[in-house]
């Protein structure tokens, strides 16, 4: 089971970006996934994640500003990530939760960077 995300980018402060994560292998709407991000220098973190049912978990630095959703049908994730700050540069992973390990790379998938600079 592969998940790849993609949609990073380059964004000046208080911009928005929509990250998408495709699920290839194995039954999409099955599991709890979530949005997980690496800040340089830090430890790899989870930033939202939506269960199989649809409800859905915020990080504290991200809430209100940050929204999760999935389409089971198209076996996607989304990450809607309105009014950035510089403090959310980080590459940008999307995983099962809980993942099999945090730091172990054969767990994860390439990521995809986001920067938030002006």
């Amino acid at each position: 089971v592969q998940l790849q995300a993609s949609g990073g980018g380059l964004v000046q402060p208080g911009g928005s970006l929509r990250l998408s994560c495709a699920r290839s292998g194995g039954i999409f709407g099955i599991n709890d996934i979530g949005w997980f991000r690496r800040v340089p220098g830090k430890e790899r973190e989870l930033v939202a994640l939506i269960t199989s049912g649809g409800s859905s978990r915020y990080a504290d630095f991200v809430k209100g500003r940050f929204t999760i959703s999935r389409d089971n049908a198209q076996n996607t994730l989304y990450l809607q990530m309105n009014n950035l700050s510089p403090e959310d540069t980080a590459v940008y992973y999307c995983n099962v939760y809980p993942p099999p390990s945090y730091n172990d790379p054969a767990f994860w998938g390439q990521g995809t960077l986001v920067t938030v600079s002006s």
